[in-house]
């Protein structure tokens, strides 16, 4: 906060969705940084002249805040190097696609190895018109989404409730990793339909939620592939994961094996006896 941009770099321009490279160059030099929120999955960099950058990182992307030198190799091609050394050196850390310069030296990185990130630059008045924001559920962890809320949004849905919990028009914030240990914590096969759960089991995976949430962002996150935080450092959450990709090991309640299934295209892994169908 209180930083200002004085310039921008990226290593294509499909990157940049709004507005067109060229006039997003232009307008957001100068501009101050405000503030930084998140909604869903979308981090907000809010701005001066009440602009908001809004930076979807995909599956792959993270933000680090270090300092690069962008070189220019073999005909459009450019390599970034990181000048600090340590860990934005490593392999996971070296996909810089998009730079953010600011007054004081430092630059925000984005790191994506796969390119699905996408950048936005927009006033502040159109941002809940997106439809990166418009369409998102509510925040489980937002001390006003009570328990009837869950409910109604939850119990109506007639899909698997793994589907469900991940669906971030239902709900935000909720991926592969956090639902599978969600549905574990709170004892639900991740096959029941969600319409079907009883007001009990649905508490359950209420609290689960927030539980599991919590230690996550307490743990700065899961590293279980990509993700580093803006240090370059992985999260500590893959080390106290309860169900996912422990295909094959003991469950910790029971010692039953963790068993794997596919739910709409995506991984689930569960104990068959604690959370029998």
């Amino acid at each position: 906060r209180g930083r200002v941009i004085k310039d921008t770099w990226w290593d294509w321009p499909k990157i940049i969705k709004k507005p067109s490279p060229d006039v997003f160059k232009k307008e957001i030099k100068g501009l101050k940084i405000t503030d930084v929120k998140r909604r869903g999955k979308n981090i907000l960099i809010y701005l001066s002249r009440d602009y908001v950058l809004l930076i979807h990182q995909k599956l792959t992307g993270h933000l680090l805040v270090g300092k690069w030198q962008v070189k220019k190799v073999a005909g459009s091609k450019h390599q970034v190097v990181s000048t600090i050394k340590g860990l934005l050196e490593e392999r996971v850390n070296d996909y810089i696609r998009f730079i953010l310069y600011l007054d004081n030296g430092q630059m925000v990185g984005l790191s994506d190895l796969r390119r699905f990130a996408k950048v936005l630059l927009v006033k502040k008045d159109e941002l809940n018109k997106l439809p990166d924001i418009a369409l998102l559920g509510p925040e489980p962890l937002d001390p006003k989404f009570t328990f009837a809320e869950f409910k109604k949004r939850i119990g109506a849905r007639k899909r698997p409730i793994k589907q469900v919990l991940m669906d971030q028009a239902v709900l935000v914030g909720i991926g592969n990793i956090y639902s599978d240990d969600i549905l574990w914590l709170a004892k639900v096969h991740p096959l029941r339909r969600a319409g079907d759960l009883g007001e009990a089991e649905l508490r359950k995976i209420w609290r689960a939620t927030k539980s599991v949430l919590n230690k996550a962002i307490k743990l700065r996150g899961t590293s279980t592939a990509d993700y580093r935080d803006t240090a370059g450092k992985p999260g500590k959450y893959g080390r106290e994961i309860l169900a996912y990709r422990l295909t094959g090991k003991p469950c910790q309640r029971c010692k039953t094996l963790i068993k794997r299934l596919r739910v709409g295209g995506r991984s689930a892994h569960f104990c068959p006896k604690c959370q029998s169908i």
